[in-house]
């Protein structure tokens, strides 16, 4: 399945080279993503490894914008170690890497707080795409790619006790923070929220912001999960 099309980058918000670390067990899948990565101008692979503990040391050390985590490892899995990056200060925005478009595993790295994640057999230009809109502020999720996810979750047999805890977790938003996180789980950009609230974007920008800090969550694609958790896909504006 093909990525969604980038929106439109925000350039003031990307680094001007972005810094990549490759976490994969696999070394042909290491060596075949730094060849790809390294013909992009605006990317750098800092480094590469094929644990995730060994991955955080290496995120202390060099740093990077955004960090490809395979999700299936030994010692450390991408779920914990993706758990453990995001809970830092300055944490960077992790894509998960994956095989499947709708695993089980993809949906807990999601929850963890990971950005979005790539099939490795999406096309080069896709990836690279998808790196710079993660390390612009922009989740990799499509509203299709998200409503597969979405499915395959509400499908679990704790899907009732989670939609009671997602209302209840809502429940601490106002009305207008409610209306904006669920123009975010319909996959809406700040702009077309916008819109649909009669809101200016700085104004959306804030209402984010204030929904993240309230909730505990540290991307829109959490807030997104919470959203269909709790069944309220039809309620903005």
């Amino acid at each position: 399945m093909a990525l969604n099309p980038p929106a439109p980058a925000d350039d003031s918000a990307r680094p001007a080279v972005i810094d990549v670390l490759i976490v994969d067990d696999d070394p042909l899948v290491r060596v075949g993503l730094s060849m790809l990565l390294g013909g992009a101008p605006d990317i750098r692979v800092v480094a590469e490894t094929g644990d995730g503990a060994e991955a955080l040391a290496m995120v202390r050390r060099h740093e990077p914008h955004v960090v490809l985590m395979d999700v299936r490892m030994p010692v450390m899995d991408g779920i914990a170690a993706t758990e453990a990056l995001r809970a830092r200060s300055g944490a960077p925005e992790v894509l998960v890497l994956t095989t499947f478009d709708a695993d089980e595993y993809v949906v807990r790295a999601l929850r963890a707080g990971a950005a979005g994640f790539v099939l490795k057999d999406t096309p080069p230009a896709e990836i690279v795409a998808a790196i710079r809109q993660v390390a612009g502020g922009r989740p990799v999720l499509s509203p299709a790619v998200l409503q597969l996810l979405i499915d395959r979750v509400v499908t679990t047999p704790d899907h009732g006790r989670r939609r009671s805890a997602a209302d209840s977790r809502l429940a601490l938003l106002n009305p207008r923070e409610q209306a904006v996180a669920v123009g975010i789980g319909q996959g809406k950009s700040n702009a077309e929220i916008g819109r649909a609230l009669h809101l200016g974007v700085p104004t959306v920008k804030t209402h984010v912001s204030n929904i993240l800090a309230k909730l505990g969550l540290n991307n829109r694609v959490q807030v997104a999960l919470l959203v269909h958790d709790a069944g309220k896909l039809d309620d903005l504006g």
